[in-house]
């Protein structure tokens, strides 16, 4: 059993996402290890992309800001070595191909390995393409973390049915975001997942509550936010620590409650 399947062993998961940079790689180190002690059992690490077609205005106002502080894969590499000295929790990259492709699917893959990142996500390559980078990403141990949206439709049981680690399951139309409501039919695509795989289902896109994540880890495996948290550092910069704990505490106890 690897790090990832450990992670929803014990119940329902939290997973943060932060974006690598912002405001710096020492506080994002900093604020993973914060996120970690208040509950969180995966995080997911942005790699700042100059054009994250996945993402809404928030995170890509923070991928801004992390490449203009000089953020490079190999200074997240070398964080995550460190970050790695302080915590055993699985660690995830969300990034696009772009930057993935041109690093060098073998030389990065390796370097995901070395350094001890678990998993990846990367929204914009379609499932029928996804031999690409899982082929390279497997010869290094690296699981390839699949996404299922609302517009999947027909293709979601064929998604799920090879899914690994676990499923991404995105709650809305659009890109990334705080949302107020979340209309799609979560509990349609979670029993249509669960048709074909026991590869737990995480919940992201526009949660951003801990009703709203008490309301769908009653059904999912996993609740996944992003959006709040990049909200939550672009307000205090080097000074969030305590908001961010505070907030992974809350969010983590909303799931988990009877």
């Amino acid at each position: 059993m690897n790090r990832i399947e450990k992670a929803f062993k014990d119940g329902k998961a939290f997973i943060p996402f932060i974006t690598a940079g912002d405001p710096s790689l020492d506080k994002t180190e900093d604020y993973i290890v914060e996120m970690v002690k208040a509950g969180a059992d995966i995080v997911e690490i942005g790699i700042p992309f100059s054009d994250p077609i996945a993402e809404g205005s928030v995170i890509q106002e923070a991928d801004i800001r992390a490449l203009a502080s000089g953020t490079t894969t190999d200074k997240i590499f070398d964080m995550v070595v460190s970050l790695r000295k302080k915590t055993d929790v699985p660690l995830i990259f969300m990034t696009y191909l772009n930057p993935v492709f041109h690093y060098g699917y073998d030389k990065f893959f390796a370097r995901c390995q070395e350094t001890g990142i678990d998993g990846i996500i990367i929204p914009d390559v379609p499932f029928e393409e996804k031999e690409e980078i899982t082929e390279s990403a497997g010869r290094y141990g690296i699981t390839v973390i699949s996404m299922i949206a609302p517009t999947s439709e027909s293709r979601i049981q064929a998604i799920a049915s090879e899914a690994e680690g676990f499923i991404y399951v995105v709650s809305s139309m659009g890109v990334t975001g705080v949302r107020s409501e979340i209309n799609t039919d979560l509990n349609g695509m979670l029993s249509s997942i669960k048709e074909v795989t026991k590869v737990p289902a995480a919940v992201g896109f526009g949660i951003n509550t801990p009703k709203q994540a008490a309301d769908i880890a009653q059904t999912a495996d996993g609740v996944i936010v992003g959006s709040a948290i990049v909200k939550m550092i672009a307000q205090y910069g080097r000074h969030a620590d305590h908001h961010i704990y505070t907030y992974v505490r809350l969010m983590k106890e909303a799931i988990t409650k009877e």
